[in-house]
């Protein structure tokens, strides 16, 4: 007997349930890039003083991460419901 061959794309609903949980999980990843590796790019090395703005820009970052998260908890919410067909 001759086997079906799968599709060769994914249905566009599996494949975006797929791209939103990569996506938060690189979520993480990015917060730590821009809340740690970026303040330090832009200080000097001999001027170790918390200022104003580096204030603003983590509570700025903190709130864009909590934003996103947020907007993407419904997606993956979802994903639980409905469950996938199983990979080879």
């Amino acid at each position: 007997m001759a086997r079906v061959k799968p599709p060769l794309f994914l249905a566009r609903a599996p494949y975006r349930r797929r791209r939103l949980r990569d996506a938060a999980r690189l979520l993480p990843v990015v917060g730590m890039f821009l809340l740690l590796l970026v303040p330090l790019l832009w200080t000097p090395k001999a001027e170790v003083s918390l200022s104003s703005a580096d204030v603003i820009y983590f509570f700025a970052v903190w709130l864009i991460l909590i934003g996103l998260a947020a907007a993407f908890a419904p997606g993956l919410r979802a994903d639980e419901q409905q469950p996938e067909e199983e990979e080879d």
